[in-house]
């Protein structure tokens, strides 16, 4: 795991979140984050998109109204493949011996996060593949990317989501849809030059995989994972996050031995 120095405007951001924390009766209110918060997370319901071969989310009612003692009381129980919806692939998932959902630190889901915007190519190719070309670009406006950083990559195909068609290019599910699934995704050799000449704690982006819909060797997956890097996949509202200098939160379901969890990510600054 590297460790890297908490840039002065993360460090300044926690310490605001710290010190505006109330005590007493006023423990109630919780403490206010400074600047602008994102939630970049889709919820979860039977809409929810999942690969073809998977099952969609279940929630089943157990209880709902008044009891006969007089309170209101509410229960569901429900069911999820790991991979669906904003969720985290884990190392494991593409990697033999690589960490678990449960098994990766804390530190490397929350750190410093860059957007690189590819949404304009994507438009055009719905099977763009995002290039070396397309992060060096990036750093060239902006700086290099920081040590630890978190890369989430903006497709634009979040604003597609709640169309199944339009976001996996397929309506089919089942075996048979998965040579029919077009989405944008990160090229290996991108993922190659992110894990061996950068340090980054984790890549995101707001489509169904970091590979790219028609891939079957899902060579970026395994680039990542053998590097212990994990992947947010189904990311959203990617476009109202600045370039640079904001925080990112990506907390998954602890599962043990987990392949990968549902996500709650979030973004501020």
């Amino acid at each position: 795991m590297m460790r890297t120095a908490i840039p002065s405007f993360l460090a300044a951001a926690l310490l605001a979140v710290a010190a505006g924390a109330p005590t007493g009766p006023a423990a109630t209110r919780p403490p206010v984050l400074p600047g602008a918060i994102v939630d970049l997370t889709h919820a979860f319901d039977a809409h929810t998109i999942y690969w073809p071969t998977a099952g969609g989310f279940q929630l089943e009612p157990v209880a709902h109204g008044v009891t006969d003692k007089g309170y209101f009381y509410a229960a569901n129980r429900f069911c999820a493949a790991e991979h669906g919806g904003t969720h985290l692939d884990a190392p494991i998932h593409f990697f033999e011996g690589r960490r678990t959902a449960d098994a990766i630190p804390i530190e490397q889901l929350i750190g410093v996060g860059v957007r690189v915007d590819v949404s304009g190519k994507c438009a055009k190719d719905r099977d763009h593949r995002i290039g070396v070309e397309d992060l060096t670009a990036w750093e060239s406006q902006h700086g290099r990317i920081p040590g630890g950083a978190i890369v989430l990559l903006q497709t634009g195909w979040a604003e597609r989501w709640g169309d199944r068609t339009a976001y996996l290019g397929t309506s089919r599910t089942g075996p048979e849809a998965v040579p029919e699934l077009h989405f944008p995704g990160l090229h290996p050799d991108a993922a190659r030059w992110l894990v061996h000449t950068r340090t980054v704690k984790a890549i995101g982006l707001d489509t169904p995989s970091i590979d790219y819909g028609q891939s079957t060797l899902f060579e970026s997956h395994v680039t990542l994972f053998e590097a212990n890097v994990p992947a947010f996949e189904n990311v959203a509202s990617l476009a109202r996050l600045p370039a640079k200098d904001f925080v990112v939160a990506a907390l998954p379901m602890k599962i043990r031995g987990g392949t990968g969890a549902p996500l709650r990510i979030v973004a501020w600054w």
